[in-house]
C-alpha cells in the first residue's frame, strides 16, 4: 500500500506562465472533469509533456538536485542541465562533486559522452525521465500484457483520478485487490491533465510541483522523489530560457568519446556474466505465504559506466516480487560493455527467479 508523502495542499501546486506567473488553478470558471477512460487521459496529456516536438523553439534548463542518505537525511547536491535545439541535437549533463556526465546527440547522428569521477547513481538518472518524460510510452500499456485499474484518491480535500498499469500475471486469481500504485500509477489534477503524484512499487512516490506552461508543455519546477515516507531525491529548476541553437554547449569537444550507436542490446545470459556486484533479492514473506514462485522479467538499461540507468517490468508471476526484484536490481553493477573498444549503453533483459525449493 502507498504511503503518500507529506505534501503542500493542492493550492500550491501552481500552475504558472514563466512570464506572468500569472496562477491557473482556482479559476472562477470550473474546467470540465477529464476523460474517464484511461487511454484517453494519456492521449489528452501526451501531447503537453512532448519535450521532443520539432516546433519547440530551442531552450535551456538547469536545475539543483540534493540526494538524501538511508536515514532521509541530505546527503550531496549536484546540479543538472538540459540544452535542446532539435530532436537529433540536444545535450544533458549532471554534475556531483567530483563526478560530471555528459551526453551530446548530434545533427550527423552521432551520439557522445564524457564522464570523470565515480559514475552517477540510479536515482539521479531518473530525476532526468522524471522532469522531462514522467509519462508512460503506449506500449508501456499493451492491452496484450497490461489492463488499467483507475481509482479516485484524495490528496488534502482535491480528489485525483488514478490510473494504476498492472501487468498481467498468471497469479492474479490468488489476490482480492491489488493495492493502487504497487505497479505504476499517475494521478492528475482532476481538471487539467497536469500530473500530480506518480507512484509505483508498493512504496516509490514522485511528486511533481510548482508546474509552469514552457511552450505550451508542462514542466514542474520542483520533482521530489520517496521511498515510503523517506525522500531520496529533489530537483528544484533554476532556470528556463531560450537557447541560441549554434550554442558551443551543443559542440562535443575533441576529447569526447564517440559511440557509432546509442545503444546495443545484449542478450540477458551474456550481461549477467559481466555483473560484478549487487546482492540478490529478498524473497518477499507475503509471497512464500502465497506460495508464490516464478520468474520476474525486467527491461533494464545498463549505462557506459556499468550502472542500472532505468528498470521497466515485463511481466512477473505475484506483485511483491516485483518489488523485490526491482529494489535489488536497481543498486546492480557491470563491467561496461565494449563495442569495438569503446564503452556502450546496453539494452537487456534481467530475469530475476523465485524458487521455493522442495
Amino acid at each position: 500500500m502507498v504511503i503518500w508523502p507529506a505534501m503542500r495542499p493542492l493550492t500550491q501546486f501552481a500552475l504558472v506562465g514563466l512570464a506572468s506567473c500569472a496562477f491557473l488553478y482556482g479559476q472562477s470558471t470550473p474546467a470540465p472533469e477529464l476523460p474517464k477512460d484511461p487511454r484517453e487521459l494519456f492521449s489528452l496529456a501526451a501531447p503537453s509533456y512532448n519535450f521532443t516536438d520539432p516546433s519547440l523553439k530551442p531552450w535551456h534548463l538547469r536545475a539543483t538536485y540534493q540526494l538524501y542518505d538511508e536515514t532521509g537525511e541530505p546527503a550531496s547536491t549536484g546540479t543538472y542541465e538540459y540544452w535542446w535545439a532539435s530532436p537529433t541535437v540536444y545535450r544533458s549533463t549532471w554534475t556531483r562533486g567530483d563526478s560530471t556526465h555528459t551526453d551530446w546527440h548530434t545533427s550527423d547522428g552521432k551520439h557522445l559522452y564524457a564522464a570523470t569521477g565515480h559514475g552517477l547513481e540510479f536515482f539521479e538518472y531518473r530525476l532526468e525521465s522524471d522532469i522531462l518524460t514522467p509519462l508512460p510510452e503506449p506500449a508501456d500499456y499493451d492491452p496484450a500484457t497490461t489492463y488499467f485499474d483507475r481509482e479516485v484518491r484524495s490528496l488534502g480535500t482535491t480528489k485525483l483520478p488514478c490510473i494504476m498499469i498492472v501487468p498481467k500475471m498468471p497469479m492474479h486469481e490468488q489476490l482480492s485487490t491489488i493495492p493502487l500504485g504497487m505497479f505504476p500509477t499517475y494521478c492528475f489534477d482532476p481538471h487539467l491533465p497536469v500530473l500530480v503524484v506518480k507512484t509505483s512499487f508498493g512504496s516509490l512516490t514522485v511528486a511533481y510541483e510548482h508546474v509552469a506552461r514552457v511552450q505550451d508543455r508542462y514542466l514542474p519546477r520542483l520533482v521530489e522523489e520517496y521511498e515510503g515516507q523517506r525522500k531520496i531525491a529533489t530537483m528544484t529548476v533554476d532556470t528556463i530560457e531560450k537557447l541560441n541553437p549554434d550554442d558551443p554547449a551543443l559542440t562535443p569537444p575533441p576529447d569526447a568519446k564517440n559511440t557509432s550507436v546509442a545503444t546495443v542490446g545484449v542478450a540477458s545470459g551474456v550481461m549477467a556474466g559481466h555483473r560484478i556486484r549487487g546482492q540478490n533479492p529478498v524473497y518477499p514473506q507475503d509471497a512464500k505465504e502465497a506460495r508464490a514462485q516464478g520468474k520476474v522479467v525486467l527491461k533494464a538499461l545498463i549505462g557506459r559506466d556499468g550502472k542500472i540507468h532505468d528498470l521497466k517490468v515485463i511481466s512477473a508471476p505475484f506483485p511483491s516480487l516485483v518489488e523485490s526484484a526491482l529494489w535489488a536490481v536497481s543498486q546492480w553493477e557491470y563491467k561496461p560493455y565494449l563495442l569495438n573498444g569503446d564503452p556502450v549503453d546496453v539494452a537487456t533483459q534481467i530475469n530475476v527467479v523465485y524458487s521455493l525449493g522442495n
